[in-house]
């Protein structure tokens, strides 16, 4: 399996992106929260990668963090009724330590909110996985590389802590959660939950 993926990004849209490495350019489909942290067109990149074999299609997807690309397969491989295409928007609209959290709290209806996921499937994915060994496998703190190759700025908890403070000031789920990731990125893998919270509220990151 190609489990990563080192060249020059050479195009690149909210859901996918072409990298080429050794000449030969590569079609990676990705969620959301990995294209936000892409480098410019023409510079290196480096993603964490899984291969999907099925017979009409060889497809790759790529992702920032191991945590990402872990999760995804967790979804596409344990959950009945999620194939890749589902686990991709789920991981587009929420990011894994909010995932986690909602799978460790029976947050069906956080779940929900994910497009292809209906109240049913919710239940079944915090079912299936609530109690799986291979989502606590999913480091949640560390420096596993960005995908320009820099360290992941936010552990489980932090991010978990500034979300549920934006949800309590009455933010969306998904705008809480997007809002927490600027603010981790800007902020700095030192900086505190009051630090996070007060970037994520002022817009600026």
């Amino acid at each position: 399996m190609i489990v990563s993926l080192r060249g020059t990004l050479r195009e690149a849209a909210p859901l996918s992106a072409v990298i080429e490495s050794a000449g030969i350019g590569y079609l990676v489909y990705i969620p959301v929260t990995t294209a936000e942290k892409l480098p410019a067109p023409g510079s290196e990149v480096f993603l964490h990668t899984a291969a999907i074999y099925r017979e009409d299609a060889h497809t790759l997807y790529g992702f920032a963090t191991r945590q990402e690309r872990d999760f995804f397969l967790l979804l596409v491989e344990k959950v009945t009724g999620i194939g890749p295409r589902i686990a991709l928007s789920i991981l587009s609209k929420l990011s894994v330590p909010v995932l986690q959290q909602a799978i460790a709290q029976g947050d069906a209806s956080l779940l929900a909110q994910c497009p292809g996921i209906g109240k049913k499937t919710a239940a079944r994915l915090i079912m299936e996985l609530k109690d799986h060994t291979g989502l606590a496998g999913i480091l949640p703190e560390g420096s596993t590389g960005s995908a320009s190759g820099g360290a992941m700025p936010s552990g489980t908890s932090r991010h978990s802590d500034a979300v549920t403070a934006l949800l309590t000031l009455g933010y969306k789920a998904a705008d809480a959660d997007r809002a927490v990731r600027k603010a981790c990125e800007a902020a700095g893998s030192d900086a505190g939950v009051e630090e996070i919270i007060r970037r994520a509220l002022s817009g600026k990151g």
